[in-house]
């Protein structure tokens, strides 16, 4: 664990042990701009298995599992069960959905309550629905909860799409469909779940309602304004401050689905064939799939995008994908031919770079053979830069495994018109592959070693050597709080501006070369590119190497 997940899962321990479940803290730092059931859902797990990494990522696993099985089921109910099933299984070995949920990010439980909430609206409108009313309120309760998971985007999306959907339907205006719906009891089921937690936050973080439409470095205004206006408003205007993250052009942004939905996102042309117009079951639901999909894409076309913030349209090209690869279109052998192509060239590249790097040494851990890029590492993607051709030697094992993946795919596309059982059994052993390949990286992208060296040191300061991400798994698997070193930005310099933020946190240069000539016991986490200026900062004679793990390093003044 490193960088987000440990953030994610140190939150989650800190609202455990001091009780305040309102307002997440880092550090002792108010960080106010996340939702907070995914806290809430990891503290739970927490209470149940204990405080350990893998009981973090529990909550997150299992909504994964909800979000494949929902997906099936929605399908089977529309289309029938083959069609449901293929849908289930577009999801589950999709690329996107394995990478994007590597992450304790709660965009694949912000996806589950969507897809809830749709099928609750298709459910609630169905006239052979034995419970509208139920599956109404559902709706209304699956956009609540997600209101705690990620904000104001829970209702826009469903509610989007719904409109767009019931536009294009002619039943938008009718009298019959807003009684199924429920409004007035939904918007109350709604509320009842959603503010309170944006009340307390409000009372517990003044100053309460702020509307100033600028944001800027030194100023707080509380958390109404930090949240609503600043997370949601002007990150969508691209005016967000502080600027820690980066955004996908806009072209890529579309074409990376043809990667997030591969293998199956070859069939997408075989949906054009399937009916969306006639007023079956299956027209309707395929009607809202492209509603669904399409008013997220378009959303995200005008905003901050982030490769994987169209998750929640996942299970909608999944809901597509499904009866168009059951209809046997003559398109569908066309893409599977495409895909052999892919799979053939792909496995030649593999075996091309094992046969280059078969006898490369590899010498201490992969950290050693990449490169640096950190102008790319606010993409989710951006460490991929870091590759060279002496760090696939360190992977030859995930290698191998991926080679294996890719010979099982190309045989059975250049034999099969559509193999869907030979393409998810290749993309669970590819995802196996790519475990193994994180494995493999796990020194560089996580400080673990260094915290377990800690462990073994006698008391002192702890001061990490840049923002609170930088060396968060340290303070994870230590449970420790420390100074910052010029780590006053990004995600914690909002927090440290509220006047119970904790002032002794944040220090600078000059504080740091008091501090480590002082006769008390301090520790230094450092990156290696930092270590030269610290080291002509203190006297070089008093930085003490205690270890050093994936070009990072941890330091003591004693």
């Amino acid at each position: 664990m490193d960088d987000v997940d440990s953030v994610q899962a140190q939150i989650a321990r800190n609202m455990l042990q001091s009780g305040d479940w309102v307002t997440a803290r880092l550090d002792g730092v108010a960080y106010l701009e996340k939702s907070p059931l995914k806290y809430w859902s990891i503290a739970i797990s927490y209470m149940v298995f204990g405080v350990h990494d893998w009981a973090a990522r529990i909550p997150l696993a299992l909504a994964t599992v909800l979000l494949c099985w929902v997906t099936t089921r929605f399908g089977a109910w529309a289309f029938g069960w083959r069609a449901g099933l293929y849908s289930g299984i577009v999801l589950a070995t999709s690329v996107g959905l394995f990478l994007f949920t590597r992450v304790l990010i709660p965009d694949v439980m912000l996806t589950l309550a969507i897809t809830l909430a749709l099928w609750g609206l298709l459910r609630a409108l169905d006239e052979d629905e034995a419970h509208p009313g139920r599956w109404a309120l559902g709706m209304w309760a699956a956009m609540g909860t997600g209101l705690l998971l990620k904000g104001l985007i829970a209702a826009v999306f469903p509610m989007g799409a719904a409109l767009l959907y019931l536009g294009l339907t002619g039943r938008w205006l009718t009298r019959v469909t807003w009684k199924r719906l429920r409004p007035g009891a939904g918007v109350l089921l709604f509320l009842a779940i959603a503010a309170p937690w944006h009340v307390a936050a409000t009372l517990q973080n003044p100053p309460y309602l702020d509307f100033t439409m600028h944001s800027e470095s030194g100023s707080y205004h509380g958390f109404f304004w930090f949240y609503f206006i600043n997370e949601h408003l002007l990150r969508f205007l691209n005016l967000r401050y502080p600027r820690d993250y980066n955004t996908v052009p806009r072209l890529y942004f579309w074409l990376f689905h043809l990667l997030w939905i591969f293998p199956w996102s070859v069939y997408l042309p075989a949906t054009l064939k399937l009916s969306y117009r006639k007023a079956d079951k299956p027209s309707r639901v395929r009607l809202l799939a492209l509603c669904w999909a399409g008013f997220i894409l378009v959303f995200f076309t005008f905003s901050t995008t982030q490769e994987y913030y169209s998750m929640p349209c996942y299970p909608a090209l999944a809901l597509l994908l499904g009866p168009a690869i059951e209809s046997k279109e003559r398109v569908l052998r066309f893409g599977t031919k495409i895909l052999a192509v892919v799979l053939s060239a792909a496995l030649s590249v593999i075996l091309a770079i094992l046969w280059l790097v078969r006898g490369m040494p590899t010498p201490g851990d992969i950290s050693a053979a990449l490169s640096q890029n950190p102008e790319l590492y606010t993409l989710s993607l951006g460490h991929m830069a870091d590759l060279t051709m002496g760090a696939f030697a360190y992977l030859r094992l995930p290698l191998g495994v991926a080679a294996a993946a890719l010979a099982l795919g190309a045989i059975g596309t250049w034999r099969r018109p559509v193999p869907v059982t030979a393409l998810a059994a290749m993309m669970v052993l590819f995802f196996h592959a790519a475990r193994l390949a994180l494995v493999a990286f796990d020194p560089y992208l996580s400080s673990r070693p260094l915290a377990e060296a800690l462990l073994r040191q006698p008391p002192g300061q702890l001061i990490a050597g840049d923002q609170y991400y930088t060396f968060s798994s340290v303070f994870f698997y230590t449970n420790r709080r420390a100074l910052l070193l010029n780590g006053r930005v990004n995600n914690l310099e909002y927090g440290s501006y509220a006047p119970d933020a904790p002032k002794e946190v944040f220090i600078d240069d000059k504080d740091l070369t008091r501090l480590w000539l002082q006769p008390g016991r301090y520790y230094l986490l450092l990156e290696g590119p930092a270590v030269p200026h610290i080291a002509a900062l203190v006297e070089n004679s008093s930085l003490h190497e205690v270890a050093r793990s994936g070009g990072k390093y941890l330091f003591t003044n004693h």
